[in-house]
């Protein structure tokens, strides 16, 4: 008897025993987590835009080659124009500058130096943008080889595309319309900054 009398208050002690441990018991601590993200713009190579092309053949990597530079009876310039577009990313208030290597499209031998009457030895063209919420233009005049430039601020980060319009005007010449141009290889920079304010 002695056994069983000993077996009951076990018994009872195991079943006290896990109540006892199922007592919630709760601890909490709060634990940042932050991140960083930098300042960044980005513009990725350009693609034509569909329908975007006048008298020109397209992207050649970076370089936009005109079919046909000049009138051939006349050898005053031709119209021709393109639409460039880039994507782009800039994740902070930023500004928008454009540049113009030479003021227009002038001969790549710079030794030209006979300026005969009547004659255009630079043509001069536009720049147009579109980035978010500006639009904005460049005109080169070829009156002087020099770098020009415009700036234009945008207040808030923008994504998305980044168009960029050549023009050439019919006839279009630093001297007066539709002036005979000068023989030679015409060229010109054109560079686009998304930077800091």
């Amino acid at each position: 008897m002695r056994s069983a009398i000993l077996l009951a208050p076990l018994t009872a002690l195991v079943l006290v025993l896990p109540a006892q441990a199922q007592q919630p018991t709760s601890a909490t601590r709060n634990m940042p987590v932050t991140g960083s993200v930098p300042r960044t713009c980005a513009i990725q190579p350009g693609r034509i835009q569909p329908g975007g092309l006048n008298n020109i053949a397209g992207l050649d990597g970076d370089t936009l080659r005109i079919i046909q530079f000049t009138d051939p009876a006349t050898l005053a310039v031709r119209a021709a124009s393109a639409t460039i577009n880039f994507e782009a990313v800039c994740n902070f208030p930023h500004q928008v500058r454009i540049e113009s290597k030479n003021n227009g499209l002038w001969p790549v031998d710079e030794r030209i130096s006979d300026r005969a009457s009547g004659f255009a030895y630079a043509v001069p063209y536009t720049a147009e943008i579109r980035w978010g919420p500006i639009t904005g233009r460049m005109a080169t005049t070829g009156k002087l080889r020099v770098m020009s430039q415009r700036v234009f601020p945008v207040e808030n980060a923008v994504a998305g595309d980044f168009n960029l319009r050549i023009a050439i005007e019919e006839g279009a010449s630093n001297v007066e319309i539709r002036a005979p141009l000068v023989a030679g290889t015409y060229v010109d920079t054109v560079r686009i900054f998304l930077e800091p304010r």
